[in-house]
């Protein structure tokens, strides 16, 4: 594996690196303990410059290479948030803080963004500029869209970006990717039906929510199953049903259903929402209730560019000797609206046999950092040849 010499010289220096954010994990925004020490890092680089507070509390950084005869400007982007669960992998740099861990393994996407910055400040073998983005609140936050808002991209000139998400599974060091849609839109729903309540001895008296409510969970299948062409993607989730009283003998006045909608296209995410709708309002008037329905559009399906896709797996077949076709995930990643505003690519490496992301017993596999970091700094120094 033609893995850079240099990344495997500080493949300890980074382990370390990735070590202290796990154990110092922080959530959404509140990633100030995070973004300071990256901000150390970058510093002891001699990086161009440093900008905090973007996205609230994220970080962009430049770094110039020897030369600038091409005008290029490249995006390489890491999450640094972790996740509200608690830790169970028993490991020595396990979370000091009760009940919140790196469970997607964002710490080591900075880490490793962070030893391919040291390693470019160090070489500066490219003509033209880097940006190296630090970002919060990737786990439901929206922190890619609010540095878009912060104007990332005209701000520093970014032309196209880059990112990178570990994938358990998948051999270590490996890398995998798709063009086109590649990670789902995700929305939510609240919905809420009201009746009549009363004693449950006397259902003739009632107009009973809670059968109006079960009703529409399996309604709502429906979606998928008959509605939506089979060889589109989507999924209809109801994860949570909650009655006003959880007395055995009432008959409940209001239920209220909450879940969420994964769709791989503008035409399907349209769809899902009106279907819901729909359904619900025609649920509560057969049983002579109402139903209140409350849609939020969360981050938009995360395409990837071809013209990018292709180059980013061309790299990774440089730097692993090949390079997978990614399936759909309909997992969602923000890194969706910075690609709605640049052309760029998102890949997977692998992360080797491990528990999946999200799982208390998960940790990132610190044998991906050499093959990471080979990639990134292979993304600049082809793309933006030395002059």
């Amino acid at each position: 594996m033609p893995i850079k010499n240099r990344m495997a010289e500080l493949h300890d220096e980074i382990s370390g690196w990735r070590r202290h954010i796990h154990a110092n994990p922080e959530l959404m925004f509140d990633v100030h303990e995070t973004a300071g020490f990256v901000v150390e890092r970058l510093r002891e680089f001699g990086v161009d410059d440093i900008a905090t507070g973007i996205g609230r509390s994220g970080v962009v950084a430049l770094i110039k290479g020897r030369t600038d005869t091409s005008g290029r400007v490249i995006g390489l982007r890491a999450d640094m948030d972790a996740l509200p669960i608690h830790e169970a992998t028993g490991a020595g740099h396990a979370s000091k803080t009760a009940g919140v861990m790196h469970a997607c393994g964002h710490d080591g996407h900075t880490a490793m963004l962070l030893g391919a910055a040291k390693y470019l400040a160090e070489t500066r073998n490219f003509d033209g500029t880097v940006v190296v983005i630090f970002q919060p609140a990737e786990e439901g936050g929206g922190g890619g869209k609010e540095m878009c808002d912060d104007g990332l991209m005209d701000r520093w000139g970014i032309q196209e970006v880059y990112g990178m998400h570990n994938w358990p599974g998948q051999p270590v060091g490996s890398f995998a990717i798709r063009p086109g849609a590649f990670f789902a839109a995700t929305d939510q729903f609240d919905i809420e039906f009201e009746g009549r309540g009363g004693h449950a001895a006397k259902p003739q008296d009632t107009v009973d929510t809670t059968v109006m409510a079960a009703q529409a969970v399996l309604a709502l299948q429906t979606i998928a199953s008959r509605n939506a062409d089979p060889v589109d993607q989507v999924v209809v989730s109801v994860t949570s049903f909650a009655t006003s009283t959880n007395a055995f003998n009432v008959i409940p006045q209001l239920v209220r259903l909450k879940g969420t909608v994964r769709s791989m296209s503008n035409t399907m995410r349209d769809l899902a929402e009106k279907r819901i709708r729909e359904i619900c309002a025609g649920v509560a008037a057969t049983f002579g209730g109402s139903a209140r329905v409350k849609y939020h559009r969360g981050y938009p399906v995360m395409a990837n560019h071809p013209d990018q896709t292709e180059f980013a797996a061309q790299v990774a077949r440089k730097v692993a000797g090949d390079c997978a076709d990614a399936p759909l995930v309909m997992g969602g990643e923000d890194f969706a609206f910075m690609l709605e505003e640049r052309p760029g690519a998102y890949i997977l490496v692998g992360n080797g046999d491990t528990a999946h992301v999200h799982h208390p017993e998960y940790d990132f596999n610190d044998e991906a950092i050499p093959a990471g970091c080979s990639w990134w700094a292979e993304i600049v120094e082809r793309r933006m040849p030395a002059a």
